[in-house]
């Protein structure tokens, strides 16, 4: 049968046409806009509410996404559910939760990431799911917020909770809520959350219900799978011409895994036979002791890639078409894309952001002028102590923005936080912490010099106000800055600094937790630049001169980085002096820069050298 007043088609199915296809693809959209929205406005944390820490979804009965994320972190988030609860032990109103990262081989990352998952019936059948996933701001372990640098195992970042039946007939249950609830230091936060990510994957659920009754259950289909298949297409035309027959090999490092062990090193080789694309991941490090480990999903490299090639696709929805342009991946159970259990996770977005590097040069390997520059991870402080007058506890997350690398048609992005995130207010941070934000600026020369700039990091100071309390630090690219690529030149490294220009200055580890902090403290964020690309001394003089005046580059660096001379006082560039610098001085390039210059293989061989000279 057909739905009533849906006209077939010659061959039986449901005809389709091109303003229906747009129509459906509105609607995706907006229900995970309005998903979204709800969790912005009724969310008690703020790391879903402000810091926008969350996505949502929608996926078809056969398990293919319909519209995701383009945060590449998880995996499969439905396909875990179904292995636990049938289709068949399902019914309208169930809602499913879960955070067990190993349990579900990596659909969801680390332990503070909770996920719910409710299913679509159309006449008592299911015809797709809802998901949305929101990090908590704590769910226990050994430290506050769940996600510190000197765990051990999975068991000291928080309670983990299998696939559960949270809600049954839309009537949660009583006994997993208070259980869960009661495993967190924020425990009202926790309860809000919850509520909150319930209602938006019930208003999801309508949304996605009213799509499949208003043109049937067949004709959106035939919607759905125009849309799937013209991601996929565009994706596996621009991967195979990005990598002709070859091979293919790249890596990146982690500075530290916060226990001493470092560097690590992501290592990927891409091999193409003109039909297959193979990724082979097993030269990766072994996993380590401390919580850098990333149990990587095995759509993850091809949701990076997918939606690399896409970045200039803003019609295209990130849905299954992202997932499929990897034939075959190649993991090596032990290593820190492979974990074993009960490896700690908490950190994994270190190294998952390393991932998305190493596949970005692998691009430029094989083509260095369509070679995008590396970018730092997001940069983490959290505050934890007591309110006076109230004695409650308070935990106050920091996310910094930082540079993103260049672009080989663009300069890079400053001050930007990861992906698809954003950081705190000063107004939000000072109204609700006792804190004052001190200064909050561009890094001066943090941005690698090339033809396209890499984008600078931030210049951040927060001075404690209450009594004492301890900090949580987390910064990447500190030892091993962002790399440049295609002649362009890394990004300068990050630093925490306490007391900056005073008698106990003192520079603070990068990764860390228990830091003490006193009333009047201050602590100084410098977050990393993103690498250049193309040589410097190619970039305009007046954009340049823009980057000097507008304190994005400094004198000295116009003039030793990019062969240009600036007059401050005239606001102008000495061009007959500059013109005789850039001939003197111009240096010759390989592929990658950091700290210095590589050719590919030299890259790719120096990966395994550096702990020895570590």
């Amino acid at each position: 049968m057909h739905h009533p007043g849906t006209a077939l088609s010659s061959a039986g199915k449901p005809a389709l046409d091109p303003i229906t296809v747009e129509i459906v693809r509105g609607a995706l959209r907006s229900a995970q806009l309005e998903m979204g929205s709800l969790l912005e406005r009724t969310a008690m944390s703020p790391v879903i509410r402000e810091k926008q820490d969350y996505f949502t979804g929608l996926v078809d009965r056969d398990l293919n996404l319909l519209i995701g994320t383009k945060m590449p972190s998880g995996g499969r988030i439905v396909p875990p559910v179904l292995k636990q609860y049938p289709i068949s032990a399902m019914r309208p109103g169930d809602i499913f939760l879960y955070n067990d990262c190993y349990g579900t081989n990596g659909a969801v990352s680390h332990s503070p990431d909770m996920v719910f998952v409710t299913p679509v019936f159309i006449d008592d059948v299911v015809e797709g799911f809802v998901f949305a996933w929101a990090h908590f701001i704590d769910i226990g372990g050994s430290h506050s917020s769940s996600t510190t640098p000197d765990t051990e195992n999975i068991f000291q970042e928080g309670v983990i909770v299998p696939i559960v039946r949270l809600c049954q007939d839309g009537i949660i249950n009583d006994d997993i809520f208070r259980m869960f609830v009661s495993n967190s230091r924020f425990p009202e936060i926790v309860r809000g959350d919850v509520r909150s990510m319930i209602a938006a994957v019930q208003l999801g659920e309508r949304r996605l219900r009213e799509v499949l009754e208003r043109f049937g259950v067949e004709r959106a289909y035939g919607a759905f799978d125009s849309l799937i298949a013209s991601t996929k297409r565009t994706v596996h035309q621009r991967m195979h011409a990005a990598f002709p027959p070859g091979r293919y090999r790249f890596a990146d490092v982690v500075d530290d895994d916060g226990m001493g062990s470092g560097p690590l090193a992501v290592r990927m080789t891409m091999e193409s036979d003109g039909e297959r694309l193979v990724l082979d991941a097993t030269a990766s490090d072994d996993q380590t002791r401390g919580p850098v480990n990333f149990l990587m999903s095995s759509v993850i490299p091809s949701m990076v890639f997918g939606l690399f090639m896409t970045a200039e696709s803003p019609d295209l929805l990130p849905n299954e078409g992202l997932l499929r342009n990897i034939d075959e991946l190649k993991l090596r159970p032990g290593s820190i894309l492979q974990p074993k259990y009960p490896a700690p996770l908490g950190q994994r977005a270190t190294t998952s952001r390393r991932v998305h590097t190493t596949c970005y040069g692998l691009v430029g390997v094989a083509d260095p002028a369509r070679g995008h520059a590396s970018s730092s991870a997001y940069s983490l402080g959290k505050i934890s102590g007591i309110r006076e007058g109230s004695g409650k506890s308070y935990l106050k997350t920091m996310g910094f923005g930082v540079g993103q690398g260049a672009r080989p048609y663009a300069d890079g992005i400053d001050a930007v936080y990861y992906i698809a995130q954003r950081n705190f207010p000063v107004e939000f941070a000072e109204m609700n912490y006792p804190v004052r934000i001190r200064r909050y600026g561009i890094h001066l020369d943090s941005g690698g010099p090339g033809r396209w700039r890499g984008g600078c990091g931030i210049v951040r100071e927060v001075e404690l106000l209450g009594d004492s309390a301890t900090l949580m630090l987390r910064l990447t690219n500190c030892i091993h800055p962002p790399f440049g690529i295609n002649g362009g030149m890394s990004g300068r490294a990050g630093r925490f600094t306490m007391n900056p220009g005073t008698p106990r200055e003192r520079e603070l580890p990068y990764l860390a937790e228990g830091v003490p902090m006193e009333r009047g403290d201050i602590l100084r964020i410098e977050t990393p630049g993103g690498g250049g690309v193309g040589h410097p001394f190619d970039r305009p003089v007046d954009l340049v001169l823009r980057d000097v005046l507008g304190e994005f580059v400094s004198i000295e660096s116009a003039r030793d980085d990019y062969g240009v001379i600036v007059d401050l006082d005239a606001e102008a560039v000495d061009l007959a002096a500059t013109e005789a610098l850039r001939r003197e001085r111009r240096w010759p390039t390989k592929l990658v820069h950091r700290n210095g210059y590589y050719d590919e293989d030299g890259w790719y061989e120096a990966s395994f050298k550096l702990k020895e000279t570590a």
